[in-house]
């Protein structure tokens, strides 16, 4: 730091000049002039070297530009390259035009509510709650790193109206499987081990026969596949067990007759299912049997909900599945309804018999 002073037409004034580095190391040059005294300089200059110093023993301030490629090169660790291109093209079209320049301890609930609801007003919920959701995380990482004490996003919601989920019942699946069969439908077998694991697309493409244990009746589910990623982790990245039934054995048993014996993969690789399609297919031949149509993923949330039906306990589906939290599961029951059957009974409500009577009656009088 220095001062010095400048005289302009004759008239003399002082500047304070700050050339520092912060507790990153990152070089920052300032330069204040327009003092009239040197005293007013000098306290000028002992009041920045005071908060150089403060900000040093506090810690480094990050712009928003540079946390968030800090907290991209953290997530790149543990998320999939797909989820990290999202987030990078997301904040960066969403976010970083209102955000840039600015210290992310300086970002208040009121800017994250502008982005959010004026600027993605014409978005849908889903879209805005996504964005949402992750410069709540952005800022959630700052925390953890002991950046930020709060974060900004807190208390800050999007109401979403949940979808319809659509799921076979038990005569349609039953369907599915002897039509796909009879038929000979290529993704028949794909089909099959969907409904009977509750695997996802990516982890059925990946399984291998070295992950099947015939003897003692488990899958154990290690790897997914996306076309943009590959060969991966499962989307929680924690490894799970699916139990094989009598009827997922005997079709098991049945595709390690079918398959070509040097083949390590489970089911075949067809080519629309590597480009996506798989759910085109899908609701094609549905609605060309006459039963519900319904995408790819529908027949994990089939698996899911006909497990409720019979009362298997929510601990036991969440296992299998491979859900960490129980909303996530909850959401099958209310897909369901289960969870309401007979509650109404517990009102205790009874009509008048007098009035059941005579309604019964009237009815009587209009049939004859």
């Amino acid at each position: 730091m220095a001062v010095r002073k400048i005289i302009n037409n004759g008239k003399e004034s002082y500047e304070v000049y700050v050339n520092i580095r912060d507790a990153r190391g990152v070089r920052t040059q300032k330069r204040w002039r327009g003092f009239s005294s040197l005293r007013a300089a000098h306290d000028a200059e002992l009041k920045l070297k005071a908060k150089a110093l403060n900000e040093r023993e506090q810690g480094p301030r990050w712009l928003w530009e540079e946390w968030l490629r800090h907290y991209i090169d953290r997530e790149r660790l543990v998320l999939r390259g797909s989820s990290i291109r999202h987030y990078e093209t997301s904040l960066a079209k969403w976010a970083t035009p209102h955000l840039q320049g600015r210290f992310i301890d300086e970002v208040a609930p009121r800017d994250i509510h502008e982005i959010v609801h004026r600027h993605l007003e014409k978005k849908s919920s889903y879209s805005r709650k996504g964005v949402l959701r992750m410069i709540r995380r952005v800022f959630a990482v700052a925390i953890e790193e002991r950046v930020l004490l709060t974060n900004p996003c807190a208390g800050l919601s999007v109401k979403v109206t949940e979808s319809k989920q659509s799921v076979l019942n038990q005569s349609e699946v039953d369907k599915l499987l002897r039509e796909g069969k009879m038929l000979g439908h290529r993704f028949y077998e794909i089909w099959a081990m969907a409904v009977f694991t509750g695997m996802r697309s990516g982890e059925l493409f990946a399984l291998k026969w070295n992950d099947v244990d015939l003897d003692s009746g488990r899958i154990y589910l290690t790897r997914s596949w996306s076309s943009v990623d590959g060969f991966g982790p499962t989307k929680s990245r924690r490894n799970r067990i699916v139990p094989i039934s009598g009827n997922l054995k005997k079709l098991l048993l049945e595709l390690k007759v079918s398959r070509k014996p040097d083949s390590e993969f489970v089911l075949p690789h067809l080519w629309e299912w590597e480009k996506g399609e798989q759910a085109r297919v899908l609701r094609d031949f549905c609605k060309s049997i006459g039963i519900t149509s319904v995408k790819f993923h529908d027949l994990r949330a089939t698996f899911i909900t006909q497990l409720l039906l019979k009362g298997v306990p929510l601990a036991q589906v969440m296992s299998i599945v491979g859900h960490s939290e129980i909303k996530t599961t909850n959401r099958y029951l209310r897909v369901l309804g289960t969870d309401l059957d007979g509650v109404t009974e517990k009102l205790g409500f009874s009509l008048p018999q007098e009035q059941v009577a005579r309604i019964i009656d009237f009815k009587a009088r209009e049939s004859s």
